[in-house]
């Protein structure tokens, strides 16, 4: 049972046959006792004083008295200053371990009858995915995992940009400069290609501008006039009236991101239930602009374009449709909720999203409900901050990305490079070597990134991630490994336990403690979508085992009953710390 509700239920009995007042739950204040204090829960008393009519100290030993004496799991109390300090006996916390040992899945809930969407990723196809889209995607995937943790069926969602400006970029540089270039004749991965050709265009547009600047126009003009953005505007005008040359050459140069992506996908170890893609769904929200336009919601203006005014929200006007009939993101937005609700019965619609975007969601759920959805409610923006590299922030258009390909081998062979310094691999084949470097370097990166608030913005150092001290992946990885070697040399040494002779150390207890806390962690992770909630509790576990491992004998120990209490548990820390690292997409390594 919960320690905390246990001594809830107690303290809640203590007050009825002590003062003859059932008392109010909001009055029954408990927490764990601070470290600097003897004991595991501390009751609050000053609540309680208008009722007991005593003084803190004396309520809280009256109280302290009667739980001792009808409660066999509490073996001693102290109270300083109105706290009421509890300790439970060692034999609670031992059945406490027999209780996590004997679960199948310690810490998962239950179902919960509840439907929630996780739209994360969310690429462009006119570029690979970048160390920014790494963060999107591995919180977007371990949020997905921690909420069906928490008994939620999840629908995992991608949401491709694959129209508009930004891919017509792509597409007119590579018609006017490639010569034909494809991923089979230039060796280079589809989404690179791509990617090669958006920044070329933005090459050949800011050269053009400054030609003009230098005729004697503004910026504002020649920004407008240089050919190259005139002819990619054109293009787009010729896709949405589905021109077939700009169509075909739209689903070949798309083909070619697609199978870069998915290659991306498989190495990061994430993926989806459904993809979307904004070429099906962006007329479903012109359908949705046209509806608020007859309801009076939206408002055309006299060179067409059609917009949303939102001033007496206290927000900007917001445009949904171009004088040129074309659409921007909001209109694909609103067609996409739109259609999401009405496939499914959604109670929570979660946009892995950087807070660059936060105003836009906001619109988002303001416009949806005034056109009448009053599910738009259930929109939740999880707004991330942006990951920085010491170098600064990073650039799409002028190419100064950090590649997700790079670095998921930057990583691998990082992680090689330090595991060969360690040594202790040369009883290891070459094929279980290259998975171990594959599993620590892309544990680093899964770790390094979630570990952070995802609403703080971070900045990504690949070195101090690799460290196998500290808080990172490989340290928890190699805390596993080492209770695994344990456990293989113990197998033969367990034999039953007698609970009445086992006698716990205040490290043991503290340990138990931690484990016990899993499901708590896994409430508050999902409640705050938030995976460093995980990464740090699994942190701390690894943390106390290792001081634990240095201060102890496990496999020397000379009585049995205490050398198999504590094979159990350091086999339950090593589960816990593959669940929770699972929710993280970690893997962890049998052997190190």
């Amino acid at each position: 049972m919960n320690p905390e509700i246990l001594i809830t239920q107690k303290l809640r009995e203590a007050v009825s046959n002590l003062y003859n007042i059932i008392p109010d739950d909001k009055i029954l204040q408990t927490q764990a006792t601070r470290k600097e204090f003897e004991g595991d829960i501390t009751a609050v008393t000053f609540p309680l004083l208008k009722i007991s009519k005593k003084s803190p100290e004396e309520t809280g030993t009256e109280i302290g008295n009667y739980i001792i004496a009808h409660c066999q799991e509490i073996e001693m109390f102290n109270v300083v200053k109105g706290f009421l300090n509890l300790s439970f006996s060692g034999r609670f916390w031992t059945e406490t371990l027999f209780e996590i040992h004997k679960s199948k899945n310690w810490g998962v809930a239950a179902p919960s009858g509840k439907t929630i969407m996780v739209e994360y990723s969310s690429p462009n196809t006119n570029k690979p995915l970048h160390l920014g889209h790494i963060r999107n995607n591995l919180l977007g995937w371990s949020v997905a995992r921690l909420l069906e943790a928490n008994g939620h069926k999840v629908i995992k969602v991608n949401l491709v940009n694959d129209r508009g400006i930004h891919i017509c970029k792509s597409m007119l540089a590579w018609q006017k400069t490639s010569g034909g270039e494809t991923p089979q004749s230039s060796g280079i991965k589809g989404d690179h290609l791509v990617g090669k050709y958006y920044v070329e265009f933005n090459r050949l547009y800011k050269q053009q501008v400054d030609e003009l600047l230098l005729s004697g126009m503004s910026q504002e003009e020649a920004e407008k006039e240089a050919s190259s953005i005139k002819e990619a505007q054109q293009m787009l005008l010729k896709w949405e009236k589905g021109d077939s040359e700009v169509v075909s050459l739209w689903k070949k140069m798309n083909s070619w991101v697609y199978e870069g992506f998915d290659h991306t996908y498989k190495a990061l170890g994430v993926n989806f239930d459904k993809t979307y893609y904004e070429s099906e769904t962006y007329l479903l929200g012109k359908e949705l602009v046209k509806e608020g336009l007859g309801k009076g919601v939206f408002k055309k203006k006299d060179d067409g374009s059609v917009w949303c005014d939102l001033t007496d929200d206290g927000l900007d006007e917001k445009l949904l449709l171009r004088s040129d009939g074309t659409s921007v993101y909001m209109t694909q937005d609103l067609g996409t909720a739109h259609q999401r609700y009405n496939e499914y019965s959604l109670d929570e619609h979660i946009y892995v999203v950087g807070n660059e975007q936060n105003y836009h969601f906001q619109v988002l759920k303001l416009i949806l409900k005034k056109l009448g959805f009053q599910w738009a409610d259930s929109i939740y923006h999880l707004s991330y901050g942006m990951v920085e590299l010491p170098e600064g922030k990073m650039k799409s258009r002028e190419g100064t990305v950090v590649d997700a390909d790079d670095l998921i081998q930057c990583m691998i062979q990082t992680a090689m490079e330090t595991s060969l310094e360690l040594g202790k691999l040369d009883n290891m084949s070459e094929s279980d070597k290259d998975e171990l470097f594959e599993m620590l370097g892309l544990g680093a990166l899964k770790y390094f990134i979630l570990k952070v608030d995802p609403k703080k913005t971070m900045l990504f150092d690949p070195k101090e991630s690799i460290d196998f001290n500290g808080n990172t992946g490989p340290f928890i990885q190699y805390t596993h490994a080492r209770i695994k070697s344990i456990i293989r040399k113990s197998s033969d040494l367990e034999k039953g336990i007698d609970k009445d002779k086992v006698s716990l150390n205040l490290k043991e207890v503290q340990l138990i403690k931690l484990l016990n806390l899993f499901p708590e962690r896994i409430a508050e992770g999902g409640r705050e979508h938030s995976p460093a909630i995980i990464a740090n509790y699994v942190f701390e576990l690894a943390r106390e085992f290792n001081q634990y491992y240095h201060e102890v004998s496990i496999i020397r120990e000379s009585d049995v009953s205490l050398r198999s209490f504590r094979l159990l548990l350091i086999e339950a820390i090593a589960r816990v710390l593959a669940s929770a690292m699972d929710i993280l997409g970690i893997k962890l390594p049998e052997r190190m």
